[in-house]
């Protein structure tokens, strides 16, 4: 816990050392500003009896140096193999999801961020069984609503890039939701323009 709370107290040190301000000219306030655009999002990547890859893109806008909102893509694919007690493949599923929705961030300091982001999901899923003769294939696809909450850390990389760490929840838990139960870590880059 220590270690946890030195790392998290070295992270806003070095980030109230980079701290930026946007201006607050009263004419930018009116025109479109391509340096407060946000273009990122993630990439999760795991191989074995559990496979995962998630391409996770977004676009957005900082309205004000409180605020920023925009558009995210989920498109994920995965496989989880289900072994017997002497190593024998007894089932498989396999799904793929394709969804996205909006996002919103408020930023009460300016490298912590709340972060929620109401989405949409079509799941497909292909669950094959390999203990009965002959193996069986069972189909399903279906939409499911999320609304992922929570928050996270982001360390300005320059001028217009940076890194962020969120801890997200799915606070509607639908029982058929991709994210059941569990929290879900993300981390990305952005970079504005």
């Amino acid at each position: 816990m220590k270690r946890l709370l030195l790392c998290i107290l070295l992270l806003s040190a070095a980030q109230l050392t980079q701290a930026q301000y946007y201006k607050t000219d009263t004419a930018s306030k009116k025109n479109f500003d391509a340096s407060r655009l946000i273009i990122g999002g993630s990439l999760g990547l795991s191989f074995g009896d559990y496979t995962n890859i998630n391409v996770s893109p977004l676009i957005g806008y900082r309205i004000s140096q409180l605020f920023a909102a925009g558009l995210a893509i989920n498109a994920q694919y995965g496989s989880e193999r289900f072994r017997d007690y002497y190593g024998n493949t007894g089932q498989r599923n396999q799904y793929s999801i394709f969804g996205g929705g909006l996002w919103g961030r408020v930023y009460p300091l300016d490298f912590i961020f709340v972060h929620v982001q109401p989405e949409y999901n079509y799941v497909s899923l292909k669950s094959t069984f390999y203990d009965t003769d002959p193996k069986t294939v069972v189909k399903d696809s279906y939409g499911v609503p999320s609304l992922l909450m929570g928050g996270g850390y982001s360390q300005p990389l320059g001028d217009r890039a940076s890194f962020s760490i969120m801890a997200l929840y799915d606070v509607l838990q639908d029982s058929r939701s991709p994210y059941q139960n569990g929290l879900i870590l993300r981390v990305g880059a952005s970079l504005g323009l």
